[in-house]
């Protein structure tokens, strides 16, 4: 079964402590079945990887290789463990969710490393993690939009955008400049 839309309605929860060690035993397992194609450690992203961060229970993980081209392969070997595969933004990252769309536990992104959406999601979860009130104006939002788009995970996501976009922007704005 891949998957697919039918989901489970958008529920953001308290932080949970376990939610490092989810990602942890996790990534052990991926860092071994996606051995042949990665090019750098498996990372955990998203809320649950921003200790305090209200998120939906899921544990978003990304895993850097060299090209999409080059990690196709990856897609059958995850299967091994249990992930489900689904053709979302195909373009950019190998996604996919576990163990069943309408109960998620874990996403998995496979994502060039040299991409945009790989420094993005780093940076993102970098400065959640450094700021506190940008974590909780971040956690407002997500309740707010998890209540307006309840049965509609894309326009959620949609819709987190613009405040994701300012967070980026305002962290590259921090960073040094190459001289």
């Amino acid at each position: 079964m891949p998957c697919s839309e039918p989901e489970a309605q958008i529920e953001i929860e308290p932080y949970n402590p376990l939610w490092p060690s989810m990602f942890l035993e996790e990534q052990s397992i991926l860092q071994a079945v996606l051995a042949p194609w990665l090019v750098g450690k498996v990372e955990h992203v998203g809320s649950t990887a921003v200790p305090g961060l209200a998120a939906k229970p899921v544990i978003d993980i990304m895993a850097p290789v060299r090209t999409l081209a080059e990690s196709y392969g990856a897609i059958e070997a995850v299967k091994a463990v249990d992930y489900l595969y689904y053709p979302y933004k195909p373009t950019e990252m190998h996604w996919f969710c576990k163990p069943s769309p309408a109960h998620r536990t874990h996403h998995l992104h496979i994502v060039p490393v040299a991409s945009e959406l790989w420094h993005q999601r780093l940076v993102f979860r970098d400065a959640l993690r450094s700021n506190p009130p940008l974590a909780q104006a971040y956690a407002l939002l997500k309740l707010r939009l998890a209540e307006q788009y309840k049965n509609d995970r894309e326009a959620y996501t949609e819709a987190k955008a613009p405040f994701i976009q300012a967070a980026l922007q305002a962290a590259d704005a921090r960073r040094p400049s190459a001289v």
